[in-house]
C-alpha cells in the first residue's frame, strides 16, 4: 500500500506493508526475561533537595571579580546596564528570550559592572558568562 506523508512541509511517498498480528507474534525472537523481585522492605520515597532548580549565577565575594551566567540558552533581547554602572542586588541586568518566554537576569549582589560580554540579538548558551562584576 502506498501512502503520502508530509513532514515539515515536505511530502514523501512511502510503501507500507500491512502484517497480520499473528505474523508479528511468530517473528518474536525470544520471551522477555522475568522481572526482578521487589524486596519486601522497599525504602520510602527519596527526599528532594531543599532548593530545586537550575544552577544560578555565582555571587562574587567582596573585592573579587565575578560574573553572572545565563541560566538558560536563548537570545539576548535587551541589555539594561553599561560598563562602570553601579547596580544593586536584584536589579535587572538584561533580558533573554528562550522558547518564546522572556527571562530577566538579575544582579546576584551589589557591585559595579566591569564588562558586558553580550549584546542584544546575541545567542547565548546555558552557563555562558553574560556580565562581569568588580
Amino acid at each position: 500500500m502506498k501512502l503520502k506523508i508530509t513532514v515539515h512541509g515536505v511530502a514523501y511517498e512511502v510503501d507500507v506493508e500491512v502484517l497480520d498480528a499473528k505474523d508479528e507474534m511468530q517473528r518474536a525472537a525470544s520471551p522477555l526475561p522475568p522481572a526482578p523481585a521487589v524486596p519486601q522492605s522497599a525504602p520510602g520515597p527519596v527526599p528532594l533537595p531543599a532548593a530545586v532548580g537550575g544552577p544560578g549565577p555565582a555571587v562574587p565575594a567582596p573585592g573579587d571579580t565575578g560574573g553572572v551566567a545565563s541560566p538558560i540558552a536563548g537570545t539576548v533581547l535587551e541589555v539594561k546596564v553599561k560598563v562602570g554602572e553601579k547596580v544593586e542586588k536584584g536589579q535587572t541586568l538584561l533580558m533573554i528570550e528562550a522558547m518564546k518566554m522572556e527571562t530577566a537576569i538579575a544582579a546576584p549582589g551589589s557591585g559595579e559592572i566591569k564588562a558586558v560580554l553580550v549584546a542584544a540579538g546575541d545567542a547565548v548558551r546555558e552557563n555562558q558568562t553574560l556580565v562581569d562584576f568588580v
